[in-house]
This record gives C-alpha cells, structure tokens and sequence, in this order.
C-alpha cells in the first residue's frame, strides 16, 4: 500500500543558524498527526543537525545527493556509508539541477540507485520533462526513458526503497506549474510503465509531485488519484507554507 510523503528539498539554502531556527519551529507548528510522512532535505553541512534536532520526532531527514563510489578519492563527494553513519537513510537521486548543471547521466543515475540500496537506503529518484520536450509532445518518451535507463535493471523486491517524484522542469522556480490534469497524466502514466515492468508492484509505489507546489495549489493537485504527496522546493523553506502544504495532503 503506498503512502503519502511530503518531502522540502532546501537545495543550496540555510546555514546551521537558519537550519536549527527552522526545524525547531517546524517542530512546534508542525500538523497533527496524519498518515503523511514528512522529510526534509537540508545542505550536506546540516545533515547531522538536522538528524539529531528531529531525532524524537516523525520528521525523516534525506541527502539531496550521494556519490556512487564506496569510498576513494573523490575530493568534496559524499558516501552512502557517510550518510547512513549519521542516521540518513533517505536520498534525493536524479533531480532535475543534478542532471543539468552537473550533467548527471541516466547510468550514473542507475549506478548511485543501486548504491544506495545496497546500504538499504531509500531512494527519491525524481523524472521530468524540459519545456522542449512538452512542447514537442515528447515528454511521456522522455520519462520513460529515464525509469528504463535508471531503474528498470532493478528486482522486484528493490522497490520497497524506491520512491519517485516526477518534476517537470518547466515549473521548477519558474512560478509555474502543472494543471492538476497534467500532474495526475504523468503521475498516471508513470504508474503505467512501472506496472508494465513489475506488474501491481506499481499500485504500492509513491509518486510524488514536484513543480512550484504552494500552500494554494497544493490540496487540488493532491487531490488526483495517483498523485501521493510532493517535492517542495521553494515553499519548502517557509514554515508557514511548509505546514500548510502538509495539511493540505
């Protein structure tokens, strides 16, 4: 059975000052208790105190990225080991920035799942069309290709770790967003091909939307049947929206 998850991927935003302020007040503002998990993703430099404030809370703390490689000499990357060390046991894979600032290719993408799981992480592997691709009704084949090329080598058994986000790229920091047909079509569509692979696996898999979700527009686009919660980006940095966002599921 799936479950619905709202995730706060902070990027490249808040210091330990700004971390600390953030998730204690998030402790004391934060909705009561619903079948929703909540996780959220701060700077690598902040994991640790991120892990150790929410600690005695449900409030899970995830890694925006991760290396693939155990271990070496790989100046300024960051290990599975690393991460699960501190009590992380949650990673953002495949985000649309990592594939286009640092040219993150669906074989890396492929190479960092399966590191990932084999230090029984769970994965937010996230998919997404570029404007171009909408534009020129390629974008199903675009997504498509990013769940073969970076998780259809995978078992069965292995997607019990595995969640995915579908982000179209267009309305990342852009203001704009999907219409909630558009989302459910992709989400819909993205179930599809999992279900093709794997069979009914695909009716437990999450599938979360992430594209300029806002305290206004969030409880529409949950509200379709195979959207199961969200990756917030912008919104995520706000408590006030933050939360609302989370009631909003």
């Amino acid at each position: 059975m799936r479950h619905k998850i709202i995730a706060g991927n902070w990027k490249m935003h808040k210091n330990a000052q700004e971390t600390g302020s953030f998730l204690n007040d998030l402790i004391n503002e934060m909705p009561e208790e619903k079948e929703v998990e909540v996780i959220i993703a701060p700077a690598f430099t902040n994991l640790m105190l991120a892990t150790q404030i929410l600690e005695d809370t449900n409030v899970a703390v995830a890694a925006q990225n991760m290396h693939q490689a155990e271990g070496g000499a790989f100046t300024g990357e960051i290990s599975a080991d690393m991460l699960t060390s501190i009590g992380v046991q949650t990673v953002i894979l495949g985000h649309s920035e990592r594939r286009q600032y640092f040219k993150e290719t669906p074989a890396l993408l492929a190479n960092k799942v399966d590191t990932a799981l084999r230090h029984k992480m769970r994965v937010i592997f996230c998919v997404g069309e570029e404007l171009k691709d909408r534009k020129s009704k390629q974008f199903q084949n675009v997504v498509f290709y990013q769940l073969k090329d970076s998780l259809f080598h995978l078992p069965k058994e292995a997607w019990e770790n595995i969640v995915i986000a579908y982000e179209p790229v267009w309305a990342i920091g852009t203001g704009e967003t999907a219409t909630p047909e558009q989302a459910q079509e992709m989400h819909q569509f993205i179930r599809e091909q999992v279900a093709h692979q794997y069979g009914d696996l695909a009716n437990n898999v999450t599938i979360l939307y992430g594209g300029s979700v806002k305290p206004d527009n969030a409880q529409t686009i949950f509200s379709q049947p195979d959207v199961d919660g969200g990756l917030i980006g912008g919104a995520a940095l706000n408590v006030g929206d933050f939360t609302a966002i989370i009631s909003a599921i």
